[in-house]
């Protein structure tokens, strides 16, 4: 049972796994565009930054109605990540028990 379980184990810490690449390319992204390493005015930068959001926002919505912004500032991403490295580590174990 444990042969047929495991691709499917694998394939869904893949995906957490790039969902957690995302997460980071988003926080990074806007960092630097806070620093104005990049100007957001460019093309591609829009482009890349809804992309992003689009992805993002629905699971940031769902954390911000649960954890506030504190003093201004939005802990949505950090637990997210945080969240996302957890699952990916239990579904490694998970994935090595079922070898």
């Amino acid at each position: 049972m444990g042969a047929l379980l495991e691709p499917f184990v694998w394939l869904l810490a893949v995906l957490v796994n790039v969902y957690f690449m995302i997460v980071l390319a988003e926080v990074v992204l806007h960092w630097l565009i806070h620093f104005k390493v990049v100007d957001a005015k460019n093309k591609y930068v829009q482009a890349a930054v809804e992309f992003l959001t689009k992805v993002t926002a629905p699971v940031y919505k769902k954390i911000k109605e649960k954890v506030p912004a504190f003093s201004g500032f939005d802990f949505s991403p950090f637990i997210l990540m945080l969240a996302l490295l957890l699952l990916g580590r239990i579904l490694g174990r998970l994935g090595m028990m079922l070898l």
